[in-house]
């Protein structure tokens, strides 16, 4: 809808495994601001600019579902007696094991930052980028 920009769960559905979800609610906030504090500043966001958030959070929010619904399908099962149960060949489990360190370090980054960090601009600065 024209002019109109959604971010968090009003824009992108989440698994809440591993609570992603928040931590992208999070990453669209802090995107969106920097993205638009100086044209608020200035009361001139036009849809141009909402665009522009879009398309920044887009790849990230793409990549994460990716990998929630590879996980879900892949990864788990669920017995007769509805509990979770995880598939994986030997060899997998082996190579799980001897990796195990460096996957957790990959997997820690990805659901606490993301495929694209955002970080905060100073306000000041937004301001005179948009002027």
């Amino acid at each position: 809808r024209e002019g109109l920009l959604c971010i968090g769960d009003a824009a992108h559905a989440m698994s809440p495994a591993g609570g992603v979800g928040i931590n992208l609610a999070i990453q669209d906030a802090v995107a969106t601001a920097n993205l638009l504090t100086g044209k608020l500043h200035h009361g001139a966001v036009v849809s141009e600019d909402l665009r522009r958030v879009q398309q920044r959070r887009e790849f990230p929010v793409r990549m994460t579902q990716a990998l929630q619904v590879l996980a879900h399908r892949r990864l788990t099962s669920v017995t007769r007696d509805g509990r979770a149960n995880i598939e994986l060949p030997r060899a997998a489990l082996f190579l799980l094991g001897l990796l195990a360190p460096l996957l957790r370090r990959i997997a820690a980054r990805v659901i606490g930052i993301g495929f694209r960090a955002e970080h905060i601009r100073n306000v000041a600065d937004a301001t005179a980028q948009s002027a």
